[in-house]
């Protein structure tokens, strides 16, 4: 400071106060900038408020924020389609559960899909409600679109469902995921035939029976996902090669 009162000469003690002033500004501009980005919601999302209007299925409501009607897609998670009976509805009447129409929620917006639906992560008077859907065995994570949300935590929650048994409803005992009924695959068939193709693969193979001990089922001699899944859930973990709760991927 003196080095420089002395380049300034004559101007040096008119100068010199309004630097520390600035000096002293700037730190609490600092200062100030850390508290606003400590409170800010995950991944720096504004929440907004918004009221339930109704409930489309497990994974979309129409709400109204600030006079205007919007149609919200849950982030991060896909639940089963309505015309996957009866999975569809257990889906839609859990997400009910959850946002009682005229209840108030907070809404974090990542994004506006083709459909013109503002996807986001919705927050009811009892919590997250998409983690809520993946932890009730409803809803399966998406792990095509998760970038925006806590990737560690919706795995999380469904590994929990996948413990407790809660998604055999969803995985197991009747049909495919959402994408494969939305892309024409398996989950088109009803749920009594796919149950019935699981019962049969059963009963026409099992990891002990017929093998050397200790000798490892592949997932083409399991030849069903659903089977390949219940296995897995019994502790075959090799099954799951990439650790993301899914066993024999390649069988969908």
């Amino acid at each position: 400071m003196l080095a420089i009162a002395w380049c300034l000469g004559p101007f040096g003690p008119l100068v010199l106060p309004l630097m520390t002033v600035m000096r002293k500004a700037s730190k609490t501009l600092l200062v100030l900038t850390g508290l606003c980005l400590a409170v800010l919601p995950p991944f720096g999302q504004a929440a907004t408020a918004a009221t339930v209007l109704s409930i489309g299925d497990g994974d979309t409501i129409s709400v109204l924020e600030r006079g205007q009607k919007l149609t919200v897609r849950l982030a991060c998670i896909d639940a089963p389609e309505t015309a996957q009976k009866p999975f569809g509805v257990d889906s839609r009447n859990q997400l009910k559960a959850l946002l009682p129409l005229g209840s108030t929620v907070s809404l974090r917006v990542q994004a506006v899909d083709r459909y013109g639906r503002s996807v986001a992560e919705v927050i009811g008077n009892k919590g997250m409600v998409n983690l809520a859907m993946v932890q009730s065995g409803q809803a399966f994570v998406y792990r095509q679109y998760l970038g925006r949300c806590d990737r560690g935590a919706y795995l999380a929650a469904e590994r929990q469902a996948q413990s407790l048994r809660l998604v055999v409803r969803v995985v197991l005992g009747g049909i495919g995921g959402p994408w494969d009924f939305r892309h024409g695959g398996a989950g088109h068939r009803s749920a009594g035939a796919v149950q019935g193709a699981a019962t049969s693969s059963v009963s026409t193979f099992s990891p002990q029976a017929g093998q050397p001990s200790g000798a490892k089922a592949t997932c083409k001699q399991i030849g069903s996902l659903a089977r390949a899944q219940e296995l897995l859930w019994q502790g075959h973990s090799y099954l799951d090669r990439n650790g993301d709760g899914v066993a024999c991927e390649g069988l969908r």
